[in-house]
This record gives structure tokens, sequence and C-alpha cells, in this order.
């Protein structure tokens, strides 16, 4: 929400161990706070370390361009393991209802862009690995907790 009181923003990467279990630690401080709360999810796929982290950023900007980023979000994080084939993702995109070519691969150049900003934004903020998180602005350098987020918001 513009004009929101705090700001939470995240660097992260669809597969990701780590990004994976700071979600529910997210959507803690998120419910806690609610319209209080701005978050904006960043794009930063490793592509070297995770082959499938690309394709899922460009599926979750994709989704976003009809209005499902947030839905899409939700299922590439879902589950235990990441299960982030094409196949999966046209899935995922049937599951909320979008067609599953508009996500994948090879009819996403459209997004690409979109992925390559961020990861770009995160590299000129010295974003390093994933995730990388900045409370009203700055850098976090604790446990990605909900009580230490909203410590760090000032919540």
């Amino acid at each position: 929400m513009l004009g929101a009181e705090f700001s939470l923003v995240e660097y992260g990467d669809y597969e990701c161990p780590y990004c994976r279990a700071a979600v529910p630690e997210i959507e803690k401080v998120r419910l806690e706070l609610g319209d209080r709360l701005v978050f904006a999810f960043r794009h930063f796929p490793l592509a070297e370390l995770h082959p499938f982290a690309l394709s899922a950023a460009v599926a979750a900007e994709g989704a976003a361009l009809l209005g499902q980023f947030w839905p899409m979000h939700a299922l590439l994080f879902s589950g235990e393991e990441p299960h982030l084939t094409q196949a999966d993702i046209r899935g995922y995109a049937e599951q909320i209802g979008i067609p599953p070519a508009k996500v994948t691969w090879p009819k996403t150049q459209f997004v690409e862009d979109r992925v390559e900003a961020d990861f770009n934004s995160g590299v000129r903020s010295g974003v390093r690995g994933t995730p990388t998180l900045f409370v009203n602005g700055e850098r976090f350098r604790g446990p990605v907790t909900a009580e230490h987020l909203l410590e760090a918001l000032g919540a």
C-alpha cells in the first residue's frame, strides 16, 4: 500500500531452501501488520545454483500481468520441496485459472526483462544471496523469524 507505515522487501529465489523457510515467517509479519506493511518480492534467481529458479521467476511475472502474482508466488513456494519444472508451472497456472502458455517457456520474453531488472536492482543494492531482506529501506541482517522482523520493523 502506498503510504504504509512499514516496508519489507525480499530478494528471493523460488528454488532456494532458505527463501522457502522464510515464507511462513514473512506471512506471520504480513498478517500481524496488515495494511500497515507493504511487502515486495524481488526476483533474484541464482540460476547457476538453481536450474529452475529463472523459469519460476518468469512464470510469477507472467502471472502478475494477469493479476495473479501472489497466487502463483504461493504455489511456487508451496510444499516441502520445490516443484518448478515446466510441467509443474503449467499445473500451477491451471490451478489459478490462467493459460499455461502465458507463464511457460517459450512465450515469456515479454516478462524476462522484469526479472532481469529485479536481479540488477539487487546487485546494485549489494544482494549476494537469498533471501536478502530490506526492512524500512535498510538491509536486515538478523535471523529471518517473525519476531526478529517485527522488532526490526519497529512494530
